[in-house]
């Protein structure tokens, strides 16, 4: 079954059939965690860097950041059984949207500081597809953990 994860959502599965995707990743980001051995994935879209640029909005939406939203989803993943130190971690977004390069450089901001949260678990990125003035769309299939990342006409495997 397709579950969409909408901006500033998380959704946790362990259904095999299942398969977790968000669509317009502009300059937000999308994390998937995948869990091989217990069979758990999780994705994340996220708006906004920091909770620590708005800590009033961060505690009624903690989606809405990379670091609380990323928090959040391993607390989710591991009260399934899935384990942080076997997570496989990837991302997408980040783009360059609106001319956001010359304002708020909101896209690199967060992949900048989600990179940051993720170095500070000790957990590293298995891979990315990130950057560029196109949205994206990001796929976690349960079953298997396989990432697809479809921008433009091109889909690519993480």
């Amino acid at each position: 079954m397709q579950i969409v994860v909408g901006i500033s959502d998380a959704k946790v599965s362990s259904d095999e059939r299942d398969e977790l995707v968000t669509y317009s990743l502009g300059s937000c980001i999308a994390v998937t965690l995948y869990d091989a051995q217990a069979r758990v994935g999780g994705l994340l879209h996220y708006q906004l860097p920091s909770s620590e640029d708005d800590p009033a909005r961060a505690r009624e939406r903690p989606l809405m950041f990379g670091d609380t939203g990323a928090a959040a989803l391993i607390e989710a993943m591991t009260s399934r059984g899935a384990l942080k130190n076997r997570m496989q971690v990837k991302m997408a977004g980040a783009a360059q949207m609106l001319n956001d390069a010359t304002a708020f450089d909101i896209g690199r901001r967060n992949h900048a500081a989600i990179r940051k949260v993720f170095w500070e678990l000790g957990m590293f990125i298995d891979a990315e597809h990130v950057g560029g003035t196109k949205p994206r769309t990001m796929r976690l299939n349960v079953a298997d953990g396989a990432v697809t990342v479809k921008c433009d006409a091109e889909t690519f495997i993480l």
